[in-house]
C-alpha cells in the first residue's frame, strides 16, 4: 500500500505564509488562516509541503487504502488561493453558484482574490464540508 505524501508537519504555517510573493495573496491567506480557525476551532498545520489545514479525519476506503486528512484546508498556490472541500452533491451546486467568481474541481475551489466571493457562503462551504467530513468518516 502507497504511503500517503500529504501527512501533518511540524512546519511554520506564518512561515509558509509569510514566503508567498503575491501581496494580495498573502493577505489572503492570513484572512482565511482566521476564518477556517474560527469556524473549526482548531490551530492550523501545515500538511505536507503546501496545504494549510485544520483538525483531522481517518479515512478507509473499499479498495483498502486509508489515511488521514485535514478536515478543512487551503494553499496558497501560485494561480489561485485553493480550498479544499466535500459537500453532498444536493448541496453543491447551489452554494457554489452563490460564491462568486470562482472556478471549481471535484473537491478543490479555486479562487483568484477573496475579494471576488461571498465570504459568507464560502464559511458556509466549509462548515457544511466539515459536517460531511465527519458524517461519512465518524471518529470511533
Amino acid at each position: 500500500m502507497a504511503k500517503n505524501k500529504t501527512t501533518e508537519t511540524q512546519n511554520s504555517v506564518t512561515d509558509f505564509i509569510n514566503a508567498v510573493e503575491n501581496e494580495v495573496k498573502k493577505n489572503d491567506a492570513f484572512e482565511l488562516l482566521k476564518i477556517m480557525q474560527e469556524i473549526t476551532g482548531f490551530e492550523p498545520k501545515m500538511w505536507g509541503p503546501s496545504i494549510i489545514g485544520f483538525g483531522s479525519y481517518h479515512y478507509k476506503y473499499e479498495s483498502g487504502h486509508e489515511g488521514d486528512a485535514p478536515l478543512a484546508g487551503f494553499s496558497p498556490r501560485k494561480t489561485a488561493m485553493t480550498v479544499y472541500f466535500y459537500l453532498p452533491e444536493e448541496k453543491r451546486e447551489e452554494l457554489l453558484s452563490k460564491l462568486g467568481k470562482h472556478t471549481s474541481s471535484k473537491a478543490c475551489i479555486y479562487i483568484k482574490k477573496l475579494a471576488d466571493i461571498d465570504i459568507e457562503i464560502l464559511k458556509k462551504i466549509i462548515l457544511l464540508s466539515i459536517q460531511y467530513t465527519q458524517k461519512l468518516y465518524p471518529s470511533k
